[in-house]
């Protein structure tokens, strides 16, 4: 080889050894990058896996939390189905592990004579276990019954119950109760409490008024909803309405009218131009619009009927039922709204109430009531094994339900 050729090879060679197979450098570059990004790309999809399963887990075990809350619940109410019990037996677990009630407050107001309470506090125990919502109970009491009723709710499965009491001074029905002679009973004066219902809650739009001899079986949510007409301060059920009629027996029951309550001879009662088979209402359960209550001064038209009575001797001389009912009928005549017949079945505490309806019926209604003589904590009422479900023993031991097994004894 010439020597002239000699630095050309020399060149060509350093050239080749710097420069192998360029294509396949760049090839293996793009291959590493490309697996880097998969790379990445795959962890992040198994941080949202991971997330993804812990929330699931998370949900889990909430709803693992309400069941048993809710069996908890189920066991602490069919604890005191026969109300026989010691009062430290009840279960108090789902007070702890309730979540507190918030919302819209839905106001109910119910009355507490001491010779009743039991009453009271059966009806509250229904209408708390039955629903959600934040219900808040306004209690319209005496001064003598205050003391036992905060110790029978701080000592039992109500003590997470909200509640306010408030004292109703009888001197307010001075001069607008007629008094009967012949009636062997006393007038109880908390019966014409619903006459001054925006008094007990002053700061409510809305609430419901319960006689205490209720037993709730739905949720109560549902009859506050109730819409009211415009205008209307108050919705009733009426007494002929459909729903009950369908409950019936056949051949129990009678309806009811505005002539069994009030005396048309009377020309204060003629004046006022009522049909006298106008259907009746019962006043034991209603819905009031409180803002239009007061616009219209209710209690001041109820009042003033109460005072013509007193004077005139307004009301039939075959009533039977509360003497509450007749001003009511009077000022709202024509001027209510409804409720749903199912959120008011009543008269279980009249005689033949065991015949008077099915017992599918009775299971399917949202709220009963025992108004009439025979009260389920006596011995002679019907349907008694319903309120006994929702009966709390009282921890002092001064109201008893008088049972025949108990009286045997």
């Amino acid at each position: 080889m010439k020597p002239s050729l000699l630095p050309v090879l020399a060149f060509r060679i350093r050239i080749e050894k710097r420069t192998p197979f360029p294509s396949l450098t760049y090839e293996l570059k793009g291959i590493k990058q490309n697996w880097t990004k998969k790379t990445m790309t795959f962890r992040k999809i198994n941080v949202v896996i991971l997330l993804l399963i812990a929330v699931a887990f998370l949900i889990i075990v909430h709803r693992n939390l309400i069941s048993l809350n809710d069996f908890l619940r189920g066991v602490s109410s069919d604890s005191h189905h026969m109300g026989l019990q010691p009062i430290d037996f009840l279960i108090e677990a789902p007070q702890s592990l309730e979540v507190a009630r918030t919302g819209e407050e839905v106001p109910v107001v119910i009355t507490a004579a001491g010779e009743r309470l039991g009453a009271l506090i059966a009806a509250m125990n229904s209408i708390y276990s039955n629903t959600k919502s934040n219900v808040v109970f306004h209690i319209v009491t005496m001064n003598d019954t205050v003391d036992h009723l905060k110790n029978w709710l701080s000592k039992t499965g109500l003590k997470a119950v909200k509640y306010r009491i408030v004292q109703f001074d009888p001197q307010v029905l001075e001069g607008k109760i007629r008094r009967n002679p012949v009636e062997s009973e006393p007038l109880k004066p908390l019966t014409f409490a619903r006459f001054f219902l925006p008094t007990f809650v002053p700061d409510g739009k809305k609430a419901i008024y319960l006689d205490d001899d209720v037993i709730v079986q739905g949720d109560i949510q549902e009859l506050y909803n109730t819409k009211l007409k415009t205008g209307h301060a108050v919705a009733f059920s009426d007494d002929c309405d459909s729903a009950s009629l369908k409950g019936l027996v056949r051949g129990a029951g009678n309806q009811y009218n505005y002539i069994g309550f009030l005396d048309y001879k009377k020309d204060s009662i003629r004046k006022l131009g009522m049909k006298a088979t106008t259907c009746s209402f019962n006043p034991g359960v209603f819905v009031a619009n409180l803002t239009e209550w007061k616009r219209q001064n209710i209690t001041k038209q109820l009042e003033k009927w109460m005072e013509l009575n007193v004077a005139e001797d307004l009301y039939s001389r075959t009533l039977a039922g509360s003497i509450t009912t007749p001003p009511l009928l009077i000022v709202f005549y024509k001027k209510h709204s409804s409720i749903d017949p199912m959120w008011h079945v009543r008269h279980l505490g009249s005689t033949g109430a065991g015949n008077r309806y099915s017992s599918r019926f009775v299971k399917a209604a949202r709220l009963l009531h025992w108004n009439g003589h025979y009260k389920p904590w006596g011995r002679t009422s019907s349907y008694t094994d319903i309120w006994d479900k929702w009966y709390i023993p009282d921890p002092t031991g001064k109201f008893h339900p008088v049972r025949k097994h108990t009286e045997d004894k």
